[in-house]
């Protein structure tokens, strides 16, 4: 997979490591839900990558 992609999904997982932090701080369980969602779509993303490397070689 490109590193572009792996960039972009680390990101994703910054950017929903952050929106649970905030919704932790500011006690909006919605703002929390969805960081872990981002989290989880970034961590199923980078697994795909990892399969699609791993029959790459």
């Amino acid at each position: 997979m490109g590193l572009d992609d792996k960039i972009k999904h680390g990101a994703e997982d910054a950017k929903g490591k952050l929106k649970e932090t905030s919704g932790k701080a500011t006690g909006n369980d919605k703002m929390e839900a969805e960081g872990k969602v981002d989290q989880t779509k970034a961590d199923v993303k980078q697994a795909g990558d990892d399969v699609k490397d791993a029959f790459k070689e």
